[in-house]
Protein backbone atom coordinates (compact mmCIF):
# COMPACT_ATOMS: atom_id res chain seq x y z
CA UNK A 1 0.00 0.00 0.00
CA UNK A 2 1.26 3.51 -0.75
CA UNK A 3 1.46 5.70 2.54
CA UNK A 4 -0.41 9.48 2.55
CA UNK A 5 2.64 11.64 2.69
CA UNK A 6 2.50 14.18 5.83
CA UNK A 7 5.21 15.96 7.50
CA UNK A 8 7.47 14.33 10.50
CA UNK A 9 7.23 15.40 13.75
CA UNK A 10 9.19 14.26 16.69
CA UNK A 11 7.90 13.06 19.86
CA UNK A 12 10.72 12.35 22.84
CA UNK A 13 12.50 10.27 19.82
CA UNK A 14 10.20 8.61 18.58
CA UNK A 15 9.13 9.54 15.16
CA UNK A 16 5.64 10.50 13.97
CA UNK A 17 4.62 10.89 10.05
CA UNK A 18 6.80 10.94 7.09
CA UNK A 19 7.96 7.03 6.67
CA UNK A 20 8.64 6.25 10.25
CA UNK A 21 7.42 3.07 11.14
CA UNK A 22 3.37 3.63 12.69
CA UNK A 23 3.43 3.74 16.27
CA UNK A 24 1.01 1.90 19.05
CA UNK A 25 0.26 3.99 22.41
CA UNK A 26 -2.34 3.97 25.10
CA UNK A 27 -3.02 5.78 27.93
CA UNK A 28 -2.23 4.72 31.72
CA UNK A 29 -5.51 4.69 34.33
CA UNK A 30 -3.89 5.37 36.86
CA UNK A 31 -3.62 8.88 38.79
CA UNK A 32 -0.72 9.89 37.25
CA UNK A 33 0.66 11.65 40.90
CA UNK A 34 0.91 8.74 41.91
CA UNK A 35 4.10 8.34 40.46
CA UNK A 36 5.17 4.17 41.60
CA UNK A 37 1.43 2.88 40.41
CA UNK A 38 2.18 5.10 37.11
CA UNK A 39 5.54 3.97 36.34
CA UNK A 40 5.04 0.09 36.92
CA UNK A 41 2.14 0.23 34.84
CA UNK A 42 4.19 2.47 31.42
CA UNK A 43 6.67 -0.44 31.85
CA UNK A 44 4.33 -2.99 31.30
CA UNK A 45 2.87 -1.24 28.61
CA UNK A 46 6.41 -0.15 27.02
CA UNK A 47 7.00 -4.30 27.71
CA UNK A 48 3.67 -5.24 25.62
CA UNK A 49 4.99 -2.80 22.94
CA UNK A 50 3.59 0.40 23.85
CA UNK A 51 6.04 3.31 21.69
CA UNK A 52 3.98 6.49 23.36
CA UNK A 53 2.65 6.91 26.23
CA UNK A 54 -0.51 9.66 26.79
CA UNK A 55 -1.23 10.41 31.01
CA UNK A 56 -4.05 12.19 32.51
CA UNK A 57 -3.72 15.76 33.82
CA UNK A 58 -6.70 16.57 35.65
CA UNK A 59 -4.51 18.82 38.30
CA UNK A 60 -1.17 20.63 38.96
CA UNK A 61 0.04 17.76 40.87
CA UNK A 62 -0.90 15.31 38.05
CA UNK A 63 1.16 17.97 35.97
CA UNK A 64 4.34 18.22 37.91
CA UNK A 65 4.45 14.57 38.89
CA UNK A 66 5.63 14.06 34.79
CA UNK A 67 8.98 15.11 35.95
CA UNK A 68 9.72 12.54 38.02
CA UNK A 69 8.01 9.87 35.44
CA UNK A 70 10.05 10.97 33.39
CA UNK A 71 13.21 10.07 34.92
CA UNK A 72 12.04 6.43 35.84
CA UNK A 73 10.86 5.80 32.34
CA UNK A 74 12.45 5.51 28.81
CA UNK A 75 9.38 5.89 26.68
CA UNK A 76 7.94 9.50 25.22
CA UNK A 77 5.01 11.11 27.82
CA UNK A 78 2.36 12.75 26.07
CA UNK A 79 0.11 15.01 28.34
CA UNK A 80 -3.60 15.05 27.94
CA UNK A 81 -4.90 18.62 28.84
CA UNK A 82 -8.63 19.49 29.14
CA UNK A 83 -10.48 22.77 30.16
CA UNK A 84 -7.40 24.42 31.75
CA UNK A 85 -4.82 25.57 29.74
CA UNK A 86 -2.44 26.36 32.74
CA UNK A 87 -1.88 23.08 33.14
CA UNK A 88 -0.81 22.22 29.48
CA UNK A 89 2.41 24.99 30.58
CA UNK A 90 3.30 22.79 34.03
CA UNK A 91 3.08 20.11 32.21
CA UNK A 92 5.58 21.48 29.73
CA UNK A 93 7.84 22.72 32.22
CA UNK A 94 7.69 19.09 33.84
CA UNK A 95 9.41 17.72 30.73
CA UNK A 96 6.10 16.34 28.54
CA UNK A 97 7.43 15.11 25.09
CA UNK A 98 3.99 15.89 23.59
CA UNK A 99 0.74 17.60 24.72
CA UNK A 100 -2.86 16.39 23.70
CA UNK A 101 -5.62 19.69 23.62
CA UNK A 102 -8.85 19.63 22.87
CA UNK A 103 -10.35 22.48 20.68
CA UNK A 104 -13.75 21.83 22.38
CA UNK A 105 -12.53 22.60 25.85
CA UNK A 106 -9.72 24.47 26.19
CA UNK A 107 -10.82 27.65 25.87
CA UNK A 108 -9.96 31.47 24.28
CA UNK A 109 -7.67 31.72 21.38
CA UNK A 110 -5.34 33.97 24.04
CA UNK A 111 -5.33 30.52 25.84
CA UNK A 112 -4.16 28.33 22.82
CA UNK A 113 -1.17 31.49 21.88
CA UNK A 114 -0.07 30.55 25.42
CA UNK A 115 0.18 26.45 24.71
CA UNK A 116 1.23 27.35 21.39
CA UNK A 117 4.84 29.41 22.43
CA UNK A 118 5.56 27.65 25.72
CA UNK A 119 5.55 24.27 23.04
CA UNK A 120 7.23 26.02 19.97
CA UNK A 121 10.11 27.08 22.41
CA UNK A 122 10.40 23.28 23.61
CA UNK A 123 10.20 22.01 20.77
CA UNK A 124 7.12 19.53 22.02
CA UNK A 125 4.25 18.81 19.26
CA UNK A 126 0.35 19.25 19.91
CA UNK A 127 -2.03 17.11 18.98
CA UNK A 128 -5.26 18.25 18.00
CA UNK A 129 -7.60 15.61 19.35
CA UNK A 130 -11.22 16.15 18.16
CA UNK A 131 -13.80 13.68 19.75
CA UNK A 132 -17.58 13.59 18.68
CA UNK A 133 -18.37 14.18 22.18
CA UNK A 134 -16.89 17.38 23.22
CA UNK A 135 -17.78 19.16 19.86
CA UNK A 136 -19.10 22.70 20.77
CA UNK A 137 -22.66 21.85 19.24
CA UNK A 138 -23.77 25.61 19.89
CA UNK A 139 -21.28 26.59 17.24
CA UNK A 140 -21.08 23.53 14.87
CA UNK A 141 -24.12 21.61 15.56
CA UNK A 142 -24.62 17.66 15.73
CA UNK A 143 -20.81 16.01 15.16
CA UNK A 144 -20.67 14.88 12.09
CA UNK A 145 -17.46 14.32 9.42
CA UNK A 146 -17.40 17.49 8.48
CA UNK A 147 -17.90 19.16 11.08
CA UNK A 148 -15.19 17.11 13.55
CA UNK A 149 -12.62 17.98 10.24
CA UNK A 150 -14.09 21.79 10.76
CA UNK A 151 -13.09 21.55 14.60
CA UNK A 152 -9.98 20.75 14.10
CA UNK A 153 -8.65 22.61 11.53
CA UNK A 154 -10.28 25.43 13.15
CA UNK A 155 -7.90 24.69 15.82
CA UNK A 156 -4.70 23.64 13.29
CA UNK A 157 -5.19 27.47 11.92
CA UNK A 158 -4.68 29.23 14.78
CA UNK A 159 -1.81 27.25 15.87
CA UNK A 160 -0.32 27.60 11.97
CA UNK A 161 -0.82 31.64 12.02
CA UNK A 162 1.62 31.35 15.82
CA UNK A 163 4.03 30.10 13.20
CA UNK A 164 3.25 26.40 14.97
CA UNK A 165 3.13 23.37 13.01
CA UNK A 166 4.36 19.80 14.53
CA UNK A 167 0.96 19.13 14.60
CA UNK A 168 -1.02 16.36 14.83
CA UNK A 169 -4.21 15.22 14.40
CA UNK A 170 -7.13 12.85 15.56
CA UNK A 171 -10.62 12.94 14.59
CA UNK A 172 -12.84 10.40 16.79
CA UNK A 173 -16.06 9.69 17.11
CA UNK A 174 -17.83 5.80 18.11
CA UNK A 175 -19.49 5.55 14.95
CA UNK A 176 -16.78 3.80 12.98
CA UNK A 177 -17.90 5.27 9.03
CA UNK A 178 -18.07 9.15 10.09
CA UNK A 179 -14.37 8.20 12.03
CA UNK A 180 -13.01 6.88 8.70
CA UNK A 181 -14.75 9.62 6.44
CA UNK A 182 -13.66 12.35 8.70
CA UNK A 183 -9.92 11.29 8.52
CA UNK A 184 -10.30 10.52 4.82
CA UNK A 185 -11.56 14.05 4.31
CA UNK A 186 -9.22 15.83 6.41
CA UNK A 187 -6.54 13.95 4.67
CA UNK A 188 -7.81 15.52 1.30
CA UNK A 189 -7.11 19.23 3.26
CA UNK A 190 -4.42 19.31 5.14
CA UNK A 191 -0.51 17.25 5.38
CA UNK A 192 -0.31 16.72 9.26
CA UNK A 193 0.17 13.12 10.50
CA UNK A 194 -2.85 11.39 12.37
CA UNK A 195 -3.40 9.68 15.10
CA UNK A 196 -6.25 7.09 14.67
CA UNK A 197 -8.85 5.55 16.74
CA UNK A 198 -12.14 4.83 16.92
CA UNK A 199 -13.19 6.74 20.55
CA UNK A 200 -15.03 4.97 23.84
CA UNK A 201 -15.28 1.94 21.71
CA UNK A 202 -16.45 -0.38 24.49
CA UNK A 203 -15.53 -3.30 26.66
CA UNK A 204 -12.64 -5.42 25.30
CA UNK A 205 -14.57 -7.82 22.61
CA UNK A 206 -16.72 -5.33 21.20
CA UNK A 207 -14.06 -2.61 21.40
CA UNK A 208 -11.54 -3.97 19.59
CA UNK A 209 -13.42 -5.25 17.18
CA UNK A 210 -14.82 -2.08 15.93
CA UNK A 211 -11.01 -0.26 16.66
CA UNK A 212 -10.00 -3.18 14.53
CA UNK A 213 -12.71 -2.22 11.71
CA UNK A 214 -12.13 1.42 11.79
CA UNK A 215 -8.33 1.60 12.17
CA UNK A 216 -7.57 -1.14 9.86
CA UNK A 217 -9.74 0.19 7.03
CA UNK A 218 -7.99 3.65 7.46
CA UNK A 219 -4.15 1.90 7.64
CA UNK A 220 -5.22 -0.23 4.77
CA UNK A 221 -5.95 2.77 2.24
CA UNK A 222 -2.13 4.25 3.62
CA UNK A 223 -4.06 6.65 5.88
CA UNK A 224 -2.36 7.24 9.73
CA UNK A 225 0.82 7.27 11.51
CA UNK A 226 0.46 6.73 15.03
CA UNK A 227 -2.70 4.88 16.42
CA UNK A 228 -4.64 3.87 20.04
CA UNK A 229 -7.04 1.19 20.56
CA UNK A 230 -9.36 2.41 23.26
CA UNK A 231 -10.97 0.10 25.30
CA UNK A 232 -13.39 -0.20 28.51
CA UNK A 233 -10.59 -3.23 30.00
CA UNK A 234 -6.71 -3.05 30.77
CA UNK A 235 -4.48 -0.85 28.51
CA UNK A 236 -2.42 -3.88 28.22
CA UNK A 237 -5.39 -5.06 25.62
CA UNK A 238 -4.90 -1.49 24.15
CA UNK A 239 -1.21 -2.19 23.52
CA UNK A 240 -1.78 -5.78 22.06
CA UNK A 241 -4.87 -4.93 19.88
CA UNK A 242 -3.01 -2.36 18.81
CA UNK A 243 0.04 -4.18 17.61
CA UNK A 244 -1.79 -7.15 16.35
CA UNK A 245 -3.93 -4.61 13.67
CA UNK A 246 -0.01 -3.30 12.78
CA UNK A 247 1.09 -6.94 12.37
CA UNK A 248 -1.93 -8.63 10.27
CA UNK A 249 -1.42 -5.79 7.62
CA UNK A 250 2.34 -5.86 7.62
CA UNK A 251 3.22 -3.09 9.30
CA UNK A 252 5.02 -4.29 12.28
CA UNK A 253 6.83 -7.45 12.80
CA UNK A 254 6.11 -9.26 16.46
CA UNK A 255 8.16 -11.74 18.21
CA UNK A 256 6.27 -14.32 17.27
CA UNK A 257 3.18 -15.04 14.91
CA UNK A 258 1.02 -18.07 15.63
CA UNK A 259 -1.54 -19.45 12.82
CA UNK A 260 -4.28 -21.76 14.32
CA UNK A 261 -7.66 -23.00 12.56
CA UNK A 262 -10.65 -22.47 13.29
CA UNK A 263 -12.00 -26.17 15.31
CA UNK A 264 -14.28 -28.68 13.32
CA UNK A 265 -15.70 -31.87 13.40
CA UNK A 266 -12.52 -33.33 11.22
CA UNK A 267 -10.05 -32.21 14.30
CA UNK A 268 -8.97 -35.03 16.35
CA UNK A 269 -6.50 -33.24 18.45
CA UNK A 270 -7.83 -30.49 21.15
CA UNK A 271 -6.18 -27.78 19.18
CA UNK A 272 -7.75 -24.89 21.28
CA UNK A 273 -5.27 -26.47 24.27
CA UNK A 274 -2.83 -27.22 22.10
CA UNK A 275 -2.81 -23.47 20.86
CA UNK A 276 -3.07 -21.72 23.87
CA UNK A 277 -0.42 -23.89 25.79
CA UNK A 278 1.92 -22.65 22.50
CA UNK A 279 0.81 -19.11 23.01
CA UNK A 280 1.31 -18.71 26.78
CA UNK A 281 4.55 -20.17 26.27
CA UNK A 282 6.16 -18.27 23.45
CA UNK A 283 4.73 -14.91 25.64
CA UNK A 284 6.37 -16.24 28.86
CA UNK A 285 9.64 -16.42 26.87
CA UNK A 286 9.58 -14.73 23.56
CA UNK A 287 11.89 -15.89 20.51
CA UNK A 288 15.22 -13.75 20.17
CA UNK A 289 13.80 -13.45 16.94
CA UNK A 290 10.66 -13.62 14.71
CA UNK A 291 9.23 -17.19 14.02
CA UNK A 292 5.93 -18.16 12.65
CA UNK A 293 4.17 -20.70 14.30
CA UNK A 294 1.84 -22.83 13.04
CA UNK A 295 -1.05 -25.40 15.06
CA UNK A 296 -3.17 -26.94 12.85
CA UNK A 297 -5.96 -29.99 13.35
CA UNK A 298 -6.65 -31.80 10.68
CA UNK A 299 -4.94 -32.88 7.48
CA UNK A 300 -7.38 -30.64 5.34
CA UNK A 301 -5.19 -27.76 5.32
CA UNK A 302 -2.56 -28.72 8.22
CA UNK A 303 0.62 -30.25 6.27
CA UNK A 304 0.19 -27.24 3.98
CA UNK A 305 0.11 -24.59 6.63
CA UNK A 306 2.61 -26.36 8.99
CA UNK A 307 5.40 -26.51 6.19
CA UNK A 308 5.06 -23.05 5.04
CA UNK A 309 4.95 -21.94 8.52
CA UNK A 310 8.60 -21.78 10.44
CA UNK A 311 7.70 -24.41 12.50
CA UNK A 312 4.37 -26.23 13.15
CA UNK A 313 2.16 -29.37 14.41
CA UNK A 314 -0.26 -30.47 11.29
CA UNK A 315 -2.88 -32.93 13.52
CA UNK A 316 -3.68 -36.39 13.07
CA UNK A 317 -5.75 -38.96 15.20
CA UNK A 318 -4.46 -38.60 19.03
CA UNK A 319 -0.95 -37.25 17.32
CA UNK A 320 0.63 -35.04 14.96
CA UNK A 321 3.52 -34.03 12.44
CA UNK A 322 5.96 -31.91 13.34
CA UNK A 323 7.13 -29.52 10.74
CA UNK A 324 10.34 -27.02 10.61
CA UNK A 325 11.32 -25.11 7.68
CA UNK A 326 9.05 -27.51 5.09
CA UNK A 327 10.36 -30.27 5.97
CA UNK A 328 8.41 -33.12 7.82
CA UNK A 329 10.29 -34.02 11.07
CA UNK A 330 8.50 -36.82 12.98
CA UNK A 331 5.32 -38.03 14.35
CA UNK A 332 4.24 -37.59 17.77
CA UNK A 333 1.70 -38.55 20.67
CA UNK A 334 -0.91 -35.64 21.58
CA UNK A 335 0.47 -35.13 24.86
CA UNK A 336 4.22 -34.32 23.71
CA UNK A 337 3.61 -32.08 20.61
CA UNK A 338 3.76 -28.97 22.74
CA UNK A 339 7.11 -30.00 23.93
CA UNK A 340 8.23 -30.93 20.95
CA UNK A 341 7.25 -27.86 18.72
CA UNK A 342 8.71 -25.77 21.64
CA UNK A 343 11.97 -27.35 21.20
CA UNK A 344 12.00 -26.74 17.33
CA UNK A 345 11.67 -23.22 18.08
CA UNK A 346 14.01 -23.12 20.28
CA UNK A 347 16.29 -24.82 18.15
CA UNK A 348 15.58 -22.21 14.97
CA UNK A 349 16.16 -19.21 17.14
CA UNK A 350 18.86 -19.98 19.37
CA UNK A 351 21.75 -17.96 18.37
CA UNK A 352 24.56 -20.11 16.98
CA UNK A 353 27.00 -21.33 19.42
CA UNK A 354 30.72 -19.96 19.62
CA UNK A 355 31.69 -23.82 17.93
CA UNK A 356 29.51 -23.88 15.14
CA UNK A 357 30.73 -20.26 14.32
CA UNK A 358 34.25 -20.85 14.25
CA UNK A 359 35.71 -21.85 10.77
CA UNK A 360 38.65 -24.25 10.60
CA UNK A 361 41.48 -24.08 8.39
Amino acid sequence: MTRRHTRRINVGGVAIGGDAPISVQSMTNTRTEDVDATVAQIKRLESAGCDIIRVAVPNLKAARAIGRIKQLVSIPIVADIHFNYKLALAALEAGADKLRINPGNIGSRENVEAVAKAAKERGVPIRVGVNAGSIDRSKYGPPTARVLVESALEQVRILEQLGFEDIVISLKAFDVPMTIEAYKLAGSLCNYPFHLGVTESGLAWEGTIRSSVGIGALLAEGIGDTIRVSLTADPIEEVRTGVEILAALGMRRKPFTLISCPTCGRCEIDITAIASEVRDRLEKNPPPQPITVAVMGCVVNGPGEASLADVGIAGGKNAGAIFAKGVLLRKTPENKLVDELMAEVARLTSPPSKEQGEVTT
